[in-house]
């Protein structure tokens, strides 16, 4: 396959031999509903949420779906009193990648990255390719395997929170 052609992270994927597909949207994607009707269940879409934790400190927190980051319980985790969403503007200097495209995948630089355990429970999941509207679809096992830094833990709000 030409690699310029493609996404930046199925680049990745090719270079470390891992399995993947690549999906892309007809139209532009609006919402995780939208993109969960026209590839996979919304459990099974990642969304790669970049925080800002300082002046130039950042971590990543990958969710499942419609799963929302429990703020709280993130800040006591970091041991921050305060923590905000990165910027569209910051996710494209720290990522390299636009909003809607993000991946834990091929970063310019190491990232803390935090892995809500939701992401592994699905065997097939979806991440940002670097191109909007445009998804890798590969195995969660090897997700997990090619981030052996990240955390995994309870990142999200549950019932209890």
């Amino acid at each position: 396959m030409n690699t310029a052609a493609l996404p930046p992270v199925a680049a990745v994927l090719d270079q470390l031999g891992v399995s993947y597909r690549l999906f892309t949207h007809p139209d532009p994607v609006n919402s995780l509903e939208q993109a969960a009707r026209e590839r996979q269940r919304p459990a099974q879409i990642v969304r790669s949420i970049l925080f800002r934790l300082a002046q130039d400190r950042f971590a990543m927190v990958l969710v499942a779906g419609p799963s929302q980051v429990d703020w709280k319980r993130l800040r006591q985790h970091l041991g921050q009193s305060r923590l905000t969403m990165a910027t569209a503007e910051e996710v494209l200097t720290v990522t390299g990648y636009p909003i809607g495209a993000v991946s834990p995948l091929g970063l310019p630089q190491p990232l803390p990255l935090y892995i809500d355990e939701s992401v592994l429970a699905e065997t097939e999941v979806s991440i940002g390719s670097g191109v909007r509207g445009t998804t890798v679809i590969l195995q969660s096992t090897d997700l997990r395997a090619m981030l052996p830094a990240a955390e995994l833990g309870v990142f999200r709000q549950t019932e209890t929170t």
